[in-house]
């Protein structure tokens, strides 16, 4: 079992591709890991309050991609790689967002 398809479905449809090469992740999960990579860096040198409006923005960055996801999913449209990495931006900053969140909370 190739272990990669565990985070991201890869299909070559839904992928960036440079040079003839497919990226190892589709668009949206390229967003997501980009912005979680960009947050932990910020969130590392600078300090964060985790309000509740901040906490409420972060649920909403999620809308975009979950809408994107499941109407593609369920086949009502299709999207492109554009509108995939975009939403897969936003939803990567509300979920790492909510995790920190978590984190700063609970543990």
């Amino acid at each position: 079992m190739d272990v990669t398809y565990l985070i991201c479905h890869r299909r070559p449809e839904r992928s960036f591709h440079i040079k003839g090469h497919q990226f190892p992740v589709c668009a949206r999960c390229t967003g997501f890991y980009i912005s979680v990579i960009l947050y932990c860096i910020y969130a590392f040198f600078n300090y964060i309050d985790y309000s509740m409006q901040f906490l409420i923005f972060a649920v909403l960055l999620l809308i975009p991609a979950a809408i994107d996801g499941f109407t593609q999913y369920f086949e009502l449209r299709e999207s492109n790689n554009t509108l995939r990495l975009i939403t897969g931006l936003c939803g990567g900053l509300g979920l790492i967002i909510l995790i920190k969140a978590f984190k700063f909370y609970f543990l």
